[in-house]
């Protein structure tokens, strides 16, 4: 018999929530009672869209708020907008990703900037605005990596090191805001493929890769998050692996 713990009424913030697994994930929270702010940097009209669908569900449940991650003084802003919707933050889920090549020889100081920005940097300074109101509520941070910050990504130099670092900030955050806030991380594998096109046959390479033969969906991603916010009472500084098996091949 299932005996989950409520989540109605508590409050996430989740970055890069206007679309693709951003969005799944705060729907999938909001399914199960919880007020959601989603934050956005270029995606307004997907973002507001959203919002109006969820509040169209549940009135009053959901804010959108634009924030460009790479603006470190504006990141509190972003923390006091779920304050101000409800006085309160239970989880913090680092979902914003930038994506792209960097080949060694070719990457410059602004894609590290980029990718450093907003794969790294960003996670770490609004956990560290948001660590004392998540303290208030015993909350969690749920980041949001990359099998990749493990097996690293040819061409993806930069990239595979930002997630790295976000492995490991996962850890750090959980030895320091413990005992009172849970930080762990999930990372995707197959789920949902680059914005940029690929060849079907690198598709076919990649999921034949994987020990469950197939691709991944974001609700698959979703469910994680859900499970570590929800049921991950005695669970902090692990990464869950959503992958479909794709680590177990050579």
């Amino acid at each position: 018999m299932e005996n989950h713990r409520s989540l109605e009424n508590q409050v996430v913030l989740i970055t890069g929530a206007a679309r693709r697994v951003g969005a799944v994930i705060a729907r999938t929270l909001h399914a199960r009672g919880m007020n959601i702010v989603l934050h956005y940097r270029a995606s307004r009209g997907e973002a507001e869209t959203l919002r109006d669908q969820l509040n169209a569900i549940r009135p009053g449940s959901a804010i959108a708020h634009a924030c460009d991650l790479h603006h470190t003084a504006a990141l509190e802003a972003l923390i006091d907008a779920s304050l101000q919707g409800w006085g309160r933050l239970d989880a913090l889920v680092n979902n914003a990703s930038t994506f792209y090549p960097t080949p060694v020889g070719e990457i410059t100081e602004t894609q590290w900037d980029d990718l450093v920005g907003t794969n790294l940097k960003a996670p770490l300074f609004l956990s560290q605005a948001a660590a004392p109101h998540l303290k208030k509520t015993t909350g969690c941070i749920i980041n949001i990596t990359d099998i990749h910050a493990g097996r690293p990504l040819k061409n993806h130099t930069v990239y595979s090191i930002a997630k790295a670092g976000l492995v490991m900030l996962t850890k750090s955050l959980a030895r320091e805001l413990g005992p009172e806030v849970r930080v762990n991380a999930v990372a995707p594998g197959a789920i949902l493929w680059p914005e940029r096109e690929l060849d079907e046959i690198v598709k076919q390479r990649i999921i034949s890769a994987t020990a469950l033969k197939r691709q991944g969906e974001p609700g698959d991603v979703a469910l994680a998050v859900l499970f570590l916010i929800r049921d991950g009472a005695y669970i902090s500084g692990e990464v869950i692996t959503v992958d479909g098996g794709r680590g177990l091949s050579d």
